[in-house]
């Protein structure tokens, strides 16, 4: 009777961890094809949002970006009891002054773009109109179905059975758990954005130290691949995406091995953000156990600790409000003012100038016009196709393009998404890396430029 009663549990756990898994599987994983595009299920979600709110989502960034605002003034003066009582809410607006100062500045761009109000650095199509109408209306409607949906990936053991299975590879190649494997795919085929909102929660909820989480979110949260066919249309050599692509990925995957071993990443203390979750066995495989065996009981353990859809909603819901009100006045704000640098004034370009000796050395034509794309990607992951679209070398607009792709920092995107998470990455670390990034897979991309031309 109790071996029956076990057997039916058993089986219980197995659908609640299938189900659910299968379904995240599809919704950030999969490929499809839609609308001549390769894309996933959750980025088709967001596109749908987006059609039927459409020129309303300004707007609604703008009112989430105030109320943040004066949420945070609320838990800074009058402290309400609510706030003191609700740890999620006391996280989400009682923050370090930093980032009160950046809420402050966000809101205040945002209703100087919507009104078009003040100097037109702030609100032109190229600095603050880019993130209010381009860019943040995308990370609603991404945040708002990644957010809802990402407990599927989650809560019901699919990250447990990754883990285990992956971590004899991670762990010597990359010194990552297993798990960090699923924030990679997800980038990958879904978003950056996906992949850093992954990896923050797994990094709160104790399952990641902070030197994992600070490498993960600079290392795998890699441009889409639908992303990647932008950049390279932009520059007028789409017919060229399988190259592009391997070229892309060659070089990313070589960056992701050398960058965690040299500081600032290295440096990184192996402490995590919590006390470390009991549920992290993935290292420890017990006698009689392979590591599909042992994945699996441990997938099996965590579905059978959910509790049920309310639990999922809730989780869902919190995920959201997380995203949009922890990440959207922090892009805003730092998208901001990296956009009015680099359309403003000239340094992007000086900094660009170290880079156009080590250009001529490795023969790239068009050295110096090329050197001012290689800096100005740490302001938004496009601006560099779009300067260099109108570069005749066709050679040099491919290495634009894929260094580019490579570079993973932006600050309108993925650099203002780390800083406004928990995960422990500083501007001007992020800086650095976006250099030893630019530096390490420059070489790469060039050298398989001259064998495709």
């Amino acid at each position: 009777m109790e071996q029956a009663l076990q057997n039916k549990q058993s089986r219980k756990n197995f659908l609640i961890f299938f189900l659910p898994s299968l379904l995240g599987i599809f919704l950030f994983m999969v490929p499809i094809s839609y609308k001549d595009n390769i894309t996933i299920p959750i980025a088709v979600l967001a596109g749908w949002v987006q059609e039927l709110l459409g020129d309303f989502l300004p707007q609604i960034m703008t009112v989430i970006i105030i109320l943040t605002l004066l949420g945070t003034i609320l838990a800074k003066t009058i402290r309400p009891e609510i706030m003191n009582r609700n740890l999620f809410l006391k996280t989400l607006f009682d923050v370090p002054l930093i980032w009160f100062i950046a809420r402050i500045l966000g809101a205040i761009f945002a209703i100087l773009v919507l009104f078009q109000w003040g100097p037109e650095a702030i609100w032109s199509e190229n600095t603050g109109g880019l993130l209010l109408y381009d860019l943040l209306p995308v990370l609603f409607a991404v945040f708002l179905f990644a957010g809802l949906f990402l407990p599927l990936l989650l809560n019901f053991g699919l990250l447990e059975l990754f883990g285990t299975m992956l971590t004899k590879v991670m762990r010597p190649v990359f010194k990552l758990p297993g798990r960090s494997s699923i924030d990679c795919i997800a980038s990958w085929l879904g978003d950056g954005t996906i992949g850093v909102l992954l990896t923050s929660k797994q990094y709160e909820e104790g399952f990641y130290t902070k030197r994992e989480a600070a490498v993960i979110g600079t290392s795998f949260s890699v441009v889409s691949i639908t992303f990647s066919l932008v950049v390279i249309s932009q520059v007028g050599l789409a017919h060229m995406f399988a190259p592009f692509y391997l070229t892309v990925t060659v070089a990313g995957f070589l960056a992701a091995i050398i960058i965690p071993r040299i500081p600032p990443l290295s440096r990184k203390p192996d402490t995590y953000y919590i006390e470390k979750s009991v549920q992290y066995t993935e290292d420890r495989l017990p006698p009689g156990y392979s590591s599909f065996s042992w994945g699996m009981t441990q997938a099996l353990e965590k579905a059978g600790k959910s509790r049920g859809l309310r639990d999922f909603f809730t989780s869902g819901v919190k995920n959201i409000l997380d995203m949009w009100m922890g990440v959207a006045p922090i892009v805003m704000a730092l998208g901001t003012l990296a956009l009015i640098v680099a359309e403003y004034t000239p340094l992007f370009q000086w900094l660009g100038l170290p880079f156009i000796p080590l250009l001529e050395v490795m023969q790239v034509p068009e050295a110096k016009a090329a050197s001012e794309t290689l800096v100005v990607g740490f302001a938004d992951m496009f601006l560099p196709s779009v300067i260099g679209a109108s570069i005749e070398s066709e050679m040099t607009r491919f290495i634009i393009a894929s260094v580019s792709v490579t570079q993973l920092i932006y600050m309108s995107e993925v650099g203002g998404l780390l800083l406004g998470s928990k995960i422990p990455v500083s501007f001007w670390e992020l800086f650095i890396i976006f250099l030893q990034r630019t530096l390490i897979t420059l070489p790469i991309v060039v050298l398989a430029a001259h064998i495709i031309f």
